[in-house]
C-alpha cells in the first residue's frame, strides 16, 4: 500500500495517487491495480478511502445538505428555488409551514414571492426528480437546528461547491475566524452560495474579501492562519481610519453670545 500523492495535494484527470488495497471514494477509479483521479481536484485521504474533491463542476444536491437558495418561480401550491444546480429545488407548504395549507384560501406569494431568498435542506433526491426542500428543523421551534426560512436584507456571493470544506474550515473555524473579525452573521450552504450581513458596508466588505482569497486559495497549506492575518491588519487599518476621521471632525462652536 503506496500513496503516491499526499493529502490535500492538487491533481489532473489520469493522475496515479496511489497503489494497494484503498477503498475507492469520489473521483477516482482503479487502473492497472492503481487509484487514478478522474478530474482537476485535491486528494483527500480518510479511513483508508482516497477521494478527490473536484475543483470544478455543479452542484449535484444530496439529502440533509443545508442550501441558500433564490425563489424563480410561485405557483398555487409550490415554490421553484435556484439552488445553483442543474437541478431546481422544489418547496411545498407542506414541507414549510407549522400550519395547514389551503390552496383555494392561501396565497404561496404572500409567503415567498420570486427574488425572496432562503435558507433550507434538501428533503428528497435521487435524480429522476427535481429534488424537494423542507423548512423544518427551525431553531424558532426550540429543534436546536440551524435557522431555516427567508432571509432578510445581506448579500450572496457564489463559490466553487467543492470549496465549501474550506471556506467552513475544520469544526467551523474558518467561518467562525471571519464572523469574530468581522462582527457578520453568515450562513453556508453546501450548494456554493453564501449569505452574509454585517453592522456596516465596511465588515461586509471585509467578509467578501475573505470569502474571495478562500476560494482563489483553497488548493493552498496554511490558508486559515493567512486569513486571519489579513483580517487582523485589515481590521486595525479600518480603526485607524475611523479614528482619524473623528479627528479631523470639525467641532461644532457653541453660541455663548448673552441675548
Amino acid at each position: 500500500m503506496t500513496i503516491l500523492i499526499q493529502d490535500r495535494s492538487m491533481v489532473t484527470p489520469g493522475e496515479v495517487i496511489a497503489e494497494g488495497e484503498y477503498h475507492l471514494g469520489s473521483n477516482v477509479y482503479w487502473q492497472d491495480k492503481k487509484i487514478v483521479s478522474q478530474v482537476i481536484g485535491l486528494v483527500t485521504v480518510k479511513d483508508n478511502q482516497i477521494s478527490v474533491v473536484s475543483l470544478k463542476g455543479k452542484y449535484i444536491p444530496r439529502v440533509g445538505d443545508l442550501v441558500v437558495g433564490k425563489i424563480t418561480d410561485v405557483s398555487l401550491n409550490s415554490w421553484t428555488v435556484d439552488i445553483s444546480s442543474p437541478y431546481p429545488g422544489i418547496l411545498r407548504p407542506s414541507s414549510s409551514l407549522d400550519r395547514r395549507f389551503d390552496p383555494l384560501k392561501d396565497q404561496t406569494r404572500k409567503i415567498f414571492d420570486v427574488g425572496d431568498v432562503i435558507v433550507a435542506k434538501v428533503f428528497t433526491f435521487d435524480r429522476t426528480r427535481d429534488p424537494s426542500l423542507t423548512l423544518r428543523n427551525d431553531n424558532r421551534s426550540g429543534s436546536g437546528g440551524p435557522y431555516l426560512g427567508k432571509l432578510s436584507g445581506g448579500r450572496i456571493i457564489d463559490v466553487s461547491p467543492s470549496k465549501i470544506p474550506r471556506l467552513i474550515g475544520r469544526r467551523g473555524s474558518m467561518i467562525s475566524t471571519i464572523k469574530q473579525y468581522t462582527n457578520s452573521r453568515m450562513i453556508v450552504g453546501q450548494n456554493g452560495r453564501v449569505w452574509f450581513k454585517g453592522n456596516t458596508f465596511e465588515e461586509e466588505y471585509l467578509v467578501l474579501q475573505a470569502i474571495e482569497k478562500i476560494d482563489r486559495e483553497a488548493h493552498t497549506t496554511g490558508l486559515t492562519d493567512r486569513v486571519k492575518e489579513f483580517l487582523e491588519v485589515a481590521v486595525k487599518n479600518l480603526k485607524k481610519n475611523s479614528d482619524k476621521a473623528k479627528a479631523e471632525k470639525p467641532t461644532e462652536k457653541k453660541d455663548v453670545t448673552k441675548k
